[in-house]
C-alpha cells in the first residue's frame, strides 16, 4: 500500500525517506551504502535516489525465514 502511495509521485527516494520508509535510520543506511550491504541505490550527479521497487526487493530478500 505504502509502496503504490509512493508510486503516484515520484518512484524515486531520498535517503531520509528510503530510511523512514524502511523502518531504519538514515545513518544506517548511508552506512549500508558505503559497505555495499543495502539496497540498489542510484546516483544522480551527486545526489544518491533509492527506487521503490528497489527498497521493496531488497527488504524481501533480507526477510528471515521461519524459526
Amino acid at each position: 500500500m505504502r509502496a503504490q502511495a509512493a508510486k503516484r509521485g515520484s518512484p524515486f527516494l531520498n535517503t531520509e525517506q528510503a530510511a523512514a520508509w524502511l523502518k531504519v535510520s538514515a545513518k544506517l543506511l548511508k552506512r549500508m551504502r558505503r559497505r555495499a550491504e543495502g539496497p540498489h541505490f542510484r546516483r544522480h550527479g551527486r545526489v544518491v535516489r533509492y527506487h521503490i521497487d528497489d527498497l521493496t526487493a531488497w527488504s524481501d530478500a533480507s526477510g528471515q525465514h521461519g524459526e
